[in-house]
């Protein structure tokens, strides 16, 4: 007999017993950016630490410049480290040229790139950059804008970050979380059924109990917000277990499942962000130098090559990388460069100088 279904004599669809989270419906999460933001960023302990290690990780690399004005405005302006996580979250980063029109400019800004909106020509091209807030918006010539962005095969313009497909791992780690909490607030205990015992053959709920007790299962007992809560029972009704355990249900598994995936998208190493089960790299220096060979050092080569493209009328030539030398989790490799370039006895100073970097 179907409880809690459609009963014969009784019209309505079987309703809804689980109940979306953070305004998502079920089995699904948001779509919006600043939605999944505010699960990832804001709201997930995973995501942010993994967006903060990359992101703070190249602000804090050692850059050296062709030209010394131009290194020392880049550093002075702080926003390596916002342009990357805008890279990372949005998929663009917006950096804006500060100072008056004609001159060099003196201060480097990383706009929040969901206000802004690309401006095109009569063909398609960029002409213009559109930044909205308050409903009000500016229009900032290309010229003054450096436009940083992700590969997306779907738009010409703009470029594709990490939210859209993390989303459903952030999801399942915070629904699994919520979860934990609400069966810590109920006692922590695992739901059940309701097992009606008439005490007479033949005997039934009438449709007012059942109607009320429908009622009453979906409001007060339905959802992970009510997890374990305890029942009163009356009328014949006994409770019977039958779901799983939390054990059973291995939700610490599925955490950490999820926070796995939840690195990868972002390009961290699980062992650095502290992960239970997982021995993909033999010790933490070996994690810390792939986070940056394969994470940190090609985002922080995309954002500081197109920031020196965009200051080109002013310097030319310029170039602006990161040097390896001096960052710390790649000393081993640089270490080892050094003795096999020293045991190469075929060549000569000037061309080991070369190998080296050196000039």
């Amino acid at each position: 007999m179907g409880w809690f279904g459609k009963r014969a004599g009784r019209d309505g669809a079987r309703p809804v017993l689980a109940r979306g989270f953070g305004g998502a419906a079920l089995g699904g999460w948001p779509s919006g950016y600043e939605a999944q933001v505010r699960d990832a960023f804001l709201s997930n302990p995973v995501a942010q630490r993994a967006v903060r290690l990359v992101s703070e990780s190249v602000g804090a690399a050692p850059i050296f410049a062709s030209d010394d004005a131009a290194t020392a405005l880049v550093r002075r302006s702080g926003m390596l480290a916002p342009a990357a996580a805008q890279l990372l979250l949005h998929g663009n980063a917006f950096v804006q040229l500060l100072g008056e029109d004609g001159r060099a400019p003196d201060g480097l800004f990383a706009l929040r790139p969901e206000r802004i909106t690309v401006a095109v020509d009569g063909r398609g091209w960029p002409d213009g950059y559109l930044y909205r807030v308050d409903g009000e918006s500016v229009r900032i010539p290309p010229d003054r804008i450096v436009h940083v962005r992700g590969f997306h095969p779907l738009d010409d313009h703009l470029g594709l970050g990490c939210l859209g497909a993390v989303a459903g791992a952030v999801a399942i780690h915070n629904a699994a979380t919520r979860w934990h909490k609400a069966l810590l607030d109920n006692a922590a205990r695992p739901s059940g059924a309701l097992v009606y015992d008439p005490g007479e053959a033949g005997a039934s709920l009438s449709a007012e109990q059942f109607d009320r007790l429908r009622a009453e299962m979906e409001q007060s007992f339905a959802g992970a917000a009510n997890a374990g809560r305890p029942m009163l029972l009356d009328g014949g009704l006994k409770w019977q277990a039958m779901s799983l355990t939390p054990a059973d249900m291995d939700f610490v598994g599925t955490k950490a499942a999820a926070a796995r995936d939840i690195a990868l998208a972002f390009g961290v190493p699980p062992m650095l962000l502290g992960l239970p089960g997982d021995a993909t790299y033999a010790n933490y220096r070996e994690a810390n130098r792939a986070l940056w060979r394969a994470t940190v050092l090609p985002l922080a080569a995309q954002l500081l090559e197109a920031i020196a493209g965009g200051l080109a009328p002013w310097w030319p030539a310029l170039t602006i990388e990161v040097d390896p030398d001096l960052v710390p989790a790649l000393a081993e490799d640089r270490e080892r460069l050094w003795r096999q370039v020293a045991g190469a006895d075929f060549l000569d100073r000037d061309e080991k100088r070369a190998m080296l970097g050196f000039r």
